[in-house]
């Protein structure tokens, strides 16, 4: 059993309840007798952080010392945790280590092994152990902690962006002084939770995975930090790109007595690659066209207005720009007024180049009794969902399909109305894609009237 497990052939299934702590104490000896230890795995590979060069390390003591953050935690007692799991070496209660991301050096107090909500000081964490480690001042999850002067940095966790947006307001002001240090906290522990303050509204916007995960979050403001919130409807984040490239030129200039400001760019703009976030920029400007200290207050406008597309005011993920020329102003022309040209370049531009806005899709999949089946995908198809698939499993079918976001509010009760709470559903985020023209018009025309009320 061990070497079928050790090459994957088999996966052990074991019952049990936490609950009633049954069972638990078998699946533990069975970790023992049957997982791999980290001799019997591959030594870990990560990259040093300045070369990008390949670094290998044993599950050694000898090995000097590298372990990855995986998770941040809050305890009352002790403060901020960072669970951590040591890949090699050894790192010992009141020494330091080096923070990869950062470049920072961390001074690590206290070590815990940790056992459910018991925390037990240890004096040192070794090569293939988990522990918690603390008083540490900027540690996030995925950040890499080494001894210093062997630098690594191990492979972390890839956290995709919110695809759903809610507005929260306390109820009453002594809820307020505690909501911001409870959802930074929060944050901090989950990578795919942010929190972002509404300058147009005046509200707080928290942005997670789907509506469960908003859902536990407020549930958690009440239970843990008691911090009572009003919240509005989820709202959609979608996000916009444009379809054409089209050349454009741009010239800013005012004058209002006194030196002037003055900046003329020719660009061309795009759709940026399929697979590349942000903005590409390509300098093709030659015979100092526009002087070279002024070129990156072109790009650093493109990205300022990336941030609002044209459409509703969504951001803009990836763009392509090349600057291949323009001209200046001995006197008048300064980074401000380049940066405000790349600005008014992105506005003109992304109008005349088919701006289409673009909506989350998410994959779900329902389990359901076949004689519910047609009731489930007609109400799939409804909801504009796609199907990828169905398979018979135990007696029910699973459905396979992909389903856009802003279909899918409050579906976990409709699909128990539709199936009398015998079908389960699990739902997780795929892609984004361009979103039908009715519904664009009615977010676009969502979003105009908004503005107009503030």
């Amino acid at each position: 059993m061990r070497s079928a497990c050790l090459d994957m052939k088999i996966v052990p299934m074991l019952c049990g309840s936490s609950f009633k702590d049954k069972g638990v104490q078998t699946m533990l000896d069975l970790v023992m007798e049957l997982m791999p230890s980290p001799l019997d795995r591959p030594n870990i590979k990560g990259t040093h952080p300045d070369t990008g060069e390949e670094v290998v390390r044993k599950p050694s003591y000898d090995e000097p010392f590298a372990g990855l953050a995986f998770k941040i935690a809050t305890d009352p007692y002790v403060g901020r945790l960072a669970f951590t799991r040591a890949y090699s070496g050894v790192l010992d209660a009141g020494s330091y280590v080096i923070n990869t991301r950062s470049g920072n050096k961390e001074r690590i107090s206290r070590i815990f092994q940790m056992h459910a909500n018991k925390q037990n000081p240890i004096e040192k964490l070794g090569a293939g152990d988990i522990g918690a480690v603390v008083g540490f001042k900027d540690i996030r999850t995925g950040d890499t902690l080494c001894a210093e002067g062997n630098p690594i940095v191990l492979e972390s966790m890839v956290f995709p962006d919110p695809v759903i947006g809610l507005a929260i307001e306390p109820k009453t002001q002594k809820d307020a002084d505690k909501l911001g240090m409870a959802l930074a906290k929060l944050a901090e522990e989950d990578p795919t939770f942010k929190v972002r303050y509404d300058e147009d509204t005046a509200q707080t916007v928290i942005s997670g995975m789907g509506e469960l995960h908003l859902e536990i979050i407020v549930d958690r403001l009440l239970r843990e930090f008691k911090v009572e919130c009003n919240q509005g409807a989820p709202q959609v984040n979608y996000k916009e790109t444009i379809t054409n490239s089209i050349e454009h030129r741009e010239k800013y200039a005012k004058q209002s007595g006194g030196r002037g400001k003055f900046a003329d760019i020719q660009i061309e703009i795009g759709p940026g690659a399929e697979d590349k976030e942000g903005l590409e920029f390509i300098n093709d400007i030659f015979g100092g066209a526009i002087p070279k200290e002024f070129i990156p207050s072109v790009e650093k406008g493109f990205k300022e207005a990336m941030k609002t597309g044209v459409l509703a005011g969504y951001e803009v993920p990836s763009l392509k720009v090349r600057l291949f020329d323009g001209s200046y102003h001995q006197v008048d022309s300064d980074s401000f007024s380049f940066e405000q040209a790349a600005k008014f370049a992105f506005r003109e531009a992304c109008r005349k180049a088919n701006p289409i806005l673009l909506e989350p899709i998410m994959k779900l999949e329902v389990i359901t009794p076949e004689e519910n089946t047609g009731d489930v995908v007609g109400d799939l198809n409804r909801r504009r969902g796609m199907m990828e698939g169905m398979e018979m499993k135990n007696n029910a079918n699973v459905i396979k399909a992909k389903v856009p976001l802003s279909e899918m509010f409050g579906y976990v009760t409709d699909l128990r109305t539709i199936t009398s709470g015998r079908a389960t559903s699990i739902m997780e985020f795929s892609h984004y894609a361009p979103t039908p023209n009715n519904i664009t018009e009615q977010v676009v025309a969502k979003a105009k009237s908004k503005v107009k009320a503030d």
